[in-house]
């Protein structure tokens, strides 16, 4: 079979494929190849969906502090580089009621690592932000780096500078196989096929595909975006409606600004059942999930019309901690980036430079919990992901 022979191959151009091929294609000698099985920043994958909300006042803790503060230094590089606007910061709002655990491990987080926010009382929260309902007792924190990230603009940014500095992509390529041997890493293709010196596997829910250890490993969850039409579209504009994300009782709300003039994103997810691969995932909200959330929707936001004006359905490959695999195989030819479990567009950035860097032999401040063996090991002691939130 002939082979078509290159330095870097990297698998799927979306989320994390799109930032690993910027930062490798700025290795100076460096042949980097991109594989995307779609077209160029199509509609199926995990990171689209018109905005993303991106916090540095995680909730999950300080496992992603120092994740996040460099993914905003590189989302500020990539507006520079491609000149577009992808990082709207414009600050995430956290509503809760006091003591509810998400919010004091966020203000835990931004007290720890001096990130700059503010706590807003209920009557702060009432004055400030009449777009939401206040009820007695809900506390806000502000996290003033957060905001609201342009996917589909970033990963097609991404993209256009890789092949601007000489990276070669290759689209509606869909990859059937990858072998290690020991000359290198043969990835075949429906185009033909590939003999790379190291492989970045960077194609997000299809990675079980590719990968019998990662099936075992992941399990797909359903994501459901939704967007509503308020009654004062410009109290929801980016200047005065920040990012947030909402909890009232068992009901949990995330969403962004009106980035198109007259809808916001508002989002809550049925209790949809986990699965094994993406072609079992539903494609839409049924009739009567719409329904339900428009009627919560209604409940925490003044004004708004119930019935969503957009709506679609994605998915996210979940590990059982939510930890994500950042991998370089023990030959150091294949280096795996997967199980993002529901919020890492925000670090992709990150996650794109920690892949360079692998696939360069360089030091990294990847964390060691990451590697693949450690998450097999979560798996052997916890089971697969079996759902429940996001």
């Amino acid at each position: 079979m002939d082979l078509q022979k290159t330095d870097a191959l990297v698998i799927g151009a979306g989320t994390v494929g799109s930032m690993a091929l910027w930062q490798l294609s700025k290795r100076e000698g460096l042949d980097v190849v991109g594989i995307e099985q779609y077209g160029r920043v199509h509609a199926h994958g995990s990171y689209v969906g018109e905005s993303r909300v991106f916090r540095t006042a995680v909730h999950e803790g300080g496992t992603y502090v120092r994740m996040i503060q460099r993914s905003r230094d590189l989302w500020r590089e990539l507006e520079k580089e491609s000149g577009r606007d992808i990082y709207s910061e414009v600050g995430c709002l956290s509503i809760a009621p006091e003591g509810f655990p998400d919010l004091e491990t966020a203000l835990g987080t931004v007290r720890e690592y001096d990130i700059p926010h503010r706590t807003l009382s209920t009557e702060e929260l009432r004055k400030e932000f009449p777009q939401h309902t206040i009820f007695d007792g809900d506390v806000g924190l502000l996290d003033e780096h957060g905001g609201g990230l342009r996917p589909e603009v970033a990963v097609m940014s991404a993209l256009d500078l890789a092949e601007a500095n000489g990276a070669r992509l290759f689209f509606n390529t869909p990859v059937i196989g990858i072998e290690e041997r020991s000359d290198g890493v043969v990835v075949r293709t429906t185009q033909g096929s590939w003999l790379a010196d190291t492989v970045v596997l960077a194609s997000g829910s299809w990675s079980t595909r590719l990968s019998p250890e990662l099936d075992d490993l992941l399990r797909l969850q359903v994501l459901g975006l939704t967007w509503f039409m308020p009654k004062e579209p410009g109290l929801f504009v980016p200047e005065k409606f920040p990012a947030f994300l909402r909890d009232a009782g068992p009901v949990h709300f995330f969403g962004a600004p009106s980035f198109d003039g007259y809808a916001f994103k508002a989002c809550t997810n049925p209790e949809w059942p986990v699965f094994r691969d993406v072609a079992d995932v539903p494609t839409h909200h049924t009739r009567e999930e719409l329904i339900k959330i428009g009627q919560r929707a209604a409940e925490l936001f003044e004004g708004l019309n119930p019935e969503p004006v957009r709506e679609s359905v994605h998915h996210c490959a979940y590990t059982p901690d939510r930890l994500p695999v950042v991998d370089r195989s023990a030959s150091g030819r294949l280096v795996t980036i997967a199980g993002l479990s529901g919020h890492g567009f925000k670090f992709s950035p990150q996650l794109g430079e920690w892949a360079a860097q692998l696939v360069a032999g360089e030091e990294s401040t990847v964390d060691p919990r990451f590697a693949l063996p450690e998450r097999m090991k979560v798996l052997a002691e916890r089971g697969p992901y079996t759902g429940g939130g996001h």
